[in-house]
């Protein structure tokens, strides 16, 4: 029996898994960084244990560590949740020998299906469908490049010991193949202490499904249905939808039973996903199997109405499957967002910060928000930058679309820049909705969602614009005595006998927008502005009241949440949410590094490597450095033909956001 359960992992999962252990009656304990002292899981848990400083390696990947506390603390059971020591045959291993439970799989299947290689070979014997490649422990760039020549491109470079979009890349011909080959095996070292790289053909226009399983000791397994995760970001999903739209129950039937065959093949037991690719003549290709509850698991929870972290905690206490395959049945639709703090203008860039403003949707038996964090909390740059997984149900995909649309509008977060408006264009796409769906969605639709968001942020200046005077002669008003408050301070735009212009220049992001204000009045003499932006000029009136903006433009109505710190703005509805700044006026200042392109470092990092040397031509768009930052590499480009001139860091070293990174010349600026 499991009478207290240690959850060896944070945020959203950790909370997740101690929800349902409080409904079942089992004590928890939680284990914590330094950056998570104060973290929710922290506080649910009935007993916490610090590990050490934040990085991980430093706390939550110290297995021995989390061992010792458990023993210490007359621990039954460990769940290790997703990420993390969640895939690692040793720490399973560990815990058996502690006699300890691990809620998860045999340290033999994780090991099994814990390299994408053996893997594949394993499914290969088991009669499971393969996508063409090359999966051999020969890791000679020539052999790999051969490999890639021989099935032709586009392919395919992966981790074979990886997972999350870690260590993978696209290669579209062969002349990209070297470059994309170290870059892969560099991320592939740093996430997982292993460079081992499969190749395979990359399919152009595939579905990504895959199939929760579950299996017990008894020899029985039951596949819960399938998922679909084609829309994705670098390899990383953002949409998750079960059931997948356009199944036939035959394709159904025979996916998920060649997953059980999969599971079977490496005596699984407890929940696992074998994630496939879907073709579009239906012919579909295992891909890997994860050895561990998925993050999407709660779609599948929404269709069956079954909690699988029960089931874990049941089958790890060595009792039978709840369900046989008969009884399990398929209700509605469901959908998973990831809201993540990052930046989809910016290349998806991960952000940091605290989180000022953390208002979620009201949640109900429709509506699921799986969260780790709470308002105040920091995202910092140890972790993975997911915030929540929003969750909704319908009687129909168009129904659970539709709501998941209206939940997003009412999710609303300042402090970090989010993905949430970039969400919303995704779900409202036509394509979406029509259940158009490949894994290079995002990149097929990239122009149309991105001219999306700048008409959405062009029609909405004149309230960003309006707010920002607004808040201004508020903050005049507060700095005044109140007991003599008076109109000379709300006066910011006003001048005797005249109107008073003035241009205002508001960020959004990495683009600068400039309006015009003019202060007017109304014929009932209520203040008034005329905003000119480069689209129109239109009338705004307004008052703010508390973190509520009522705005008219134009005659037309509206209401806002807004959020304010440090001169950062949000802006929030169902049709908004922009986060902006208003720019200084510049002192004139001279700069005799202007005419040279921004390095300096987006976030907190380290150097990964310079890939070119000091005094080296470069050519425009060629890779100058690589660093790791939020467990994933980011290249800094070069912005047009030149020299790097210096670097000011060397690989391995640590970096603030905002440190300027090296120094280049432009080729232009050379030859002047």
């Amino acid at each position: 029996m499991i009478n207290k359960l240690l959850v060896a992992n944070r945020g959203e999962i950790a909370c997740r898994v101690m929800k349902t252990a409080k409904h079942l009656g089992v004590k928890t304990v939680a284990v914590y960084s330094d950056a998570d002292v104060n973290a929710r899981h922290v506080a649910m848990a009935d007993e916490a244990i610090h590990l050490g400083p934040s990085p991980s390696k430093d706390s939550y990947l110290r297995s021995d560590l989390i061992i010792e506390h458990a023993k210490a603390l007359g621990v039954d059971a460990i769940h290790p949740g997703y990420g993390f020591l969640s895939e690692n045959a040793e720490f399973a291993n560990l815990c058996k020998s502690n006699d300890i439970i691990f809620v998860g799989p045999p340290a033999s299947a994780i090991e099994a299906m814990g390299s994408k290689s053996a893997a594949k070979r394993i499914m290969e014997e088991a009669g499971v469908p393969l996508v063409p490649g090359y999966h051999g422990d020969d890791q000679q760039e020539s052999t790999l490049k051969q490999a890639a020549d021989d099935m032709g491109y586009p392919v395919l470079l992966k981790a074979a010991a990886g997972g999350g979009g870690k260590g993978m890349r696209q290669v579209w011909n062969e002349g990209e193949f070297t470059q994309a080959l170290n870059a892969a095996k560099r991320e592939s070292m740093a996430s997982f202490g292993d460079d081992h790289m499969l190749v395979e053909k990359y399919l152009t226009r595939p579905r990504h499904v895959e199939i929760q399983v579950f299996c017990d000791s008894h020899g029985n397994g039951v596949y819960l249905f399938e998922r679909d995760c084609s829309v994705q970001r670098r390899h990383q999903k953002i949409i998750e939808e079960a059931p997948a739209p356009n199944m036939t129950q035959s394709i159904r039937e025979s996916m998920g039973e060649a997953a059980i065959l999969a599971a079977k093949a490496i005596n699984y037991e407890g929940a696992g996903t074998v994630e496939f690719l879907l073709d579009e003549d239906g012919s579909f290709y295992f891909m890997e199997m994860n050895t561990r509850l998925q993050v999407e698991h709660p779609v599948t929870e929404m269709i069956t109405g079954e909690d699988l972290v029960q089931w874990q905690l049941s089958v790890a206490e060595g009792n039978a499957l709840p369900k046989t395959q008969q009884e399990l049945t398929l209700n509605g639709h469901a959908f998973e967002a990831r809201i993540y703090a990052e930046d989809p203008a910016n290349n998806f860039l991960p952000s940091t910060g605290v989180l000022h403003l953390l208002q979620p949707p009201e949640e109900s038996s429709l509506i699921r928000v799986d969260t780790g964090v709470v308002q105040g909390d920091e995202v910092s740059v140890y972790y993975d930058p997911m915030i929540a997984k929003l969750v909704v149900w319908g009687e129909s995909r168009d129904i659970a679309l539709k709501r998941l649309l209206h939940a997003l509008g009412d999710y609303h977060i300042a402090g970090v820049t989010t993905n949430i408006d970039f969400l919303k264009r995704v779900a409202s796409n036509s394509a979406f909705k029509a259940a158009e769906l490949t894994t290079t969605f995002v990149e097929k639709h990239n122009d149309a969602l991105f001219a999306e968001a700048k008409r959405d942020i062009q029609a909405k200046l004149p309230v960003m614009a309006i707010l920002a005077v607004l808040r201004r002669r508020f903050e005049k008003g507060l700095a005044a005595d109140r007991a003599s408050y008076s109109p000379w301070f709300t006066a910011g735009a006003w001048r005797a006998n005249a109107s008073h212009e003035e241009q205002l220049t508001l960020l959004v992001g990495e683009e600068e927008f400039t309006v015009t204000v003019c202060h007017v009045f109304n014929a009932d003499a209520s203040a008034a502005w005329e905003i000119t932006t480069a689209n129109s000029t239109v009338k705004v009136s307004g008052a703010i009241n508390d973190h509520q903006l009522n705005v008219e433009v134009a005659g037309i109505k509206s209401k806002y949440t807004f959020a304010v710190s440090d001169g950062d703005f949000g802006l929030y509805n169902q049709d908004t949410h922009i986060n902006f700044t208003v720019v200084a006026p510049s002192e004139g200042d001279d700069d005799e590094n202007s005419g040279n392109t921004n390095f300096d470092a987006p976030m907190n990092g380290t150097i990964v490597a310079h890939l070119v040397k000091c005094g080296e031509k470069v050519k425009k768009g060629e890779p100058i450095l690589v660093m790791e930052a939020m467990k994933m590499e980011h290249s800094i480009v070069a912005p047009s033909d030149g020299v790097v001139d210096s670097f000011y860091f060397e690989p391995g070293e640590l970096v603030d956001g905002g440190a300027a990174l090296l120094e280049f010349t432009s080729a232009d600026a050379q030859g002047a």
